[in-house]
């Protein structure tokens, strides 16, 4: 099963509240906010700004705030930040395998985390944080990845 992080989910959940704020934000604001533990949040927000994707001000009147606008920030980037580079098996991220020169499917898993991160890069922390009226920009991002993912099953089996 393909599994996003509790850490990748938080910093998204992190991400679309700060983005929420007019100003500076601090972690135990955020923490209030979403639930997620306070050093938790912290260890969160240090990453994130190692990670380019907010800026931390220090201070008394100190806090955090976005990089970039939440149109701008994908759910691959935040993916990445957090847990490194996406992969879905050790072929895809350039290491090999114990079992690489048994394997007859070397490559052949590119095809698949290649769709897998073009999905990821069109959804943004925008789209994660709007909802329609029939329910949420999630839920119809994927039902659209559901429509195309056949077609890329059905040729790797």
């Amino acid at each position: 099963m393909l599994r996003l992080s509790k850490l990748a989910d938080y910093a998204t959940v992190l991400l679309v509240q700060l983005g929420q704020h007019e100003g500076l934000a601090t972690a135990a604001a955020l923490a209030g906010e979403t639930g997620v533990p306070e050093p938790t949040v912290a260890k969160l927000l240090k990453g994130l700004a190692a990670g380019g994707l907010v800026i931390s001000h220090r201070g008394a009147r100190g806090g955090y705030r976005l990089s970039f606008g939440l149109d701008e920030i994908t759910v691959a980037k935040v993916i990445s930040v957090v847990d490194g580079p996406i992969a879905i098996t050790a072929c895809c991220d350039g290491r090999g395998c114990e079992h690489s020169s048994l394997c007859g499917l070397s490559g052949q898993w590119d095809m698949v985390n290649d769709a897998v991160l073009a999905t990821l890069n069109g959804i943004t922390l925008a789209d994660m944080s709007q909802h329609t009226v029939g329910g949420s920009r999630k839920v119809e991002a994927e039902l659209s990845v559901r429509s195309e993912v056949p077609a890329v099953v059905d040729t790797v089996n």
